[in-house]
């Protein structure tokens, strides 16, 4: 089983709950470092949203930075139950959201009770990907309109897949082995 911990800010080196089950694929130090390398600037005060969230890793290492408030979406009950015990741990339940319905009816309901996001972390299973990639693009569409001015989505993938999100712009991307880091933002008007 993968240790997590948290790797820079307030909570250096705290462990983190690992899932129980092989449903989420918990990102390696190596990349989350080289990740948090590029957008730590953005972090501090920063709204997040840790989408597909797992056990909180990435939302809690932006909480660890600085960030403002993290919102986890989640709807695997077991690694939400590891996802509210990393909460407890860390003690950031007053800068957290746990979001344990369908992303997808979240995001297209429009009636969203949490702040315009800066950095949105976007980590489906990589199975889910070629299943429902229609579905993920409508879910790109309705995040670019919950993106503030600035903000970035981090789209990770299996790096064999090409899954261009239509409603948003590609700024850089990054590969590591078989996994690719995608950066996008809100398209411009014009465009």
């Amino acid at each position: 089983m993968h240790t997590m911990r948290i790797i820079a800010g307030e909570f250096r080196g705290r462990k983190l709950q690992p899932p129980d089950t092989q449903t989420t694929r918990p990102i390696t130090d190596r990349v989350k470092q080289s990740l948090f390398d590029i957008i730590s600037p953005d972090i501090p005060d920063a709204v997040i949203y840790d989408c597909f969230s797992g056990t909180g890793s990435m939302g809690l290492e932006c909480l660890s930075r600085g960030a403002k408030h993290s919102a986890f979406f989640e709807v695997d009950k077991s690694a939400i139950k590891r996802l509210k015990e990393n909460i407890q741990t860390l003690k950031v339940e007053n800068h957290s959201t746990l979001i344990s319905s369908d992303i997808f009816k979240y995001f297209s309901t429009k009636k969203i009770a949490i702040p315009k996001a800066d950095l949105i972390f976007l980590d489906p299973p990589y199975s889910f990907l070629t299943e429902k990639s229609s579905e993920l693009h409508l879910l790109a569409r309705n995040m670019s309109e919950q993106l503030t001015p600035d903000g970035v989505v981090i789209f990770r993938h299996d790096a064999t897949d090409n899954l261009p999100l239509e409603a948003l712009l590609e700024i850089d991307r990054r590969n590591y082995g078989s996994m690719t880091i995608v950066f996008l933002k809100r398209k411009p008007p014009s465009m």
